[in-house]
């Protein structure tokens, strides 16, 4: 199963910034170019995993938008985008967010109290994205149902989890080493 995605992955290139190796891939970068098959390999396991029962699919700018658009439409569920610009709307909350390897402010709009969501990433490395958005919101009274992330780059998930106090599932698990990406099993 994702035997495209595994495959594609372990064909990554990987770059330095600092001491963080980072591999650019098309789930995380749009670059290079997204075979088709792959994306459609991604989201129809999403799909099969995911609860029908709610009322957003939620995503950060950018590499988000490239699952949650797709399966909006294959569900009928609305999807909103957390953004990376302040657009001053009413009810408008601003996240802090740190990666390893940068830290920027996020921008919520139009959710409320009750809505209950999916969150979507593309991948979970320090978990700074994940943690700055399901904490800022539940501290706007929103449920997150369920949280999918496509590739998992980390050993500290099981401390992100405890620190949200919830399961963060991932589609496959990567390791780099010696300038590779390493599709765990």
């Amino acid at each position: 199963m994702l035997e495209r995605l595994k495959e594609s992955l372990e064909r990554s290139d990987v770059v330095r910034f600092g001491e963080y190796q980072y591999f650019v891939h098309p789930i995380t970068d749009g670059i290079p170019a997204m075979d088709p098959r792959v994306l459609e390999e991604v989201l129809d396991r999403i799909f099969d995993m995911m609860p029908m029962d709610v009322d957003y699919l939620v995503g950060a700018e950018a590499m988000a938008i490239p699952l949650i658009v797709p399966l909006s439409l294959m569900t009928g569920i609305p999807y909103n985008v957390v953004r990376k610009r302040r657009y001053g709307l009413p009810g408008e909350v601003s996240v802090r967010q740190t990666t390893g390897y940068s830290e920027k402010e996020l921008f919520i709009n139009g959710l409320r109290k009750g809505d209950r969501v999916i969150v979507m990433d593309d991948v979970v490395s320090t978990g700074g994205t994940l943690r700055a958005i399901v904490k800022a919101l539940r501290a706007m009274g929103v449920e997150v149902a369920d949280i999918i992330v496509v590739i998992r780059k980390t050993d500290r998930l099981e401390e992100l989890e405890r620190d949200i106090g919830q399961k963060v599932r991932t589609l496959v698990s990567v390791e780099v080493r010696d300038g590779r990406v390493h599709v765990l099993p």
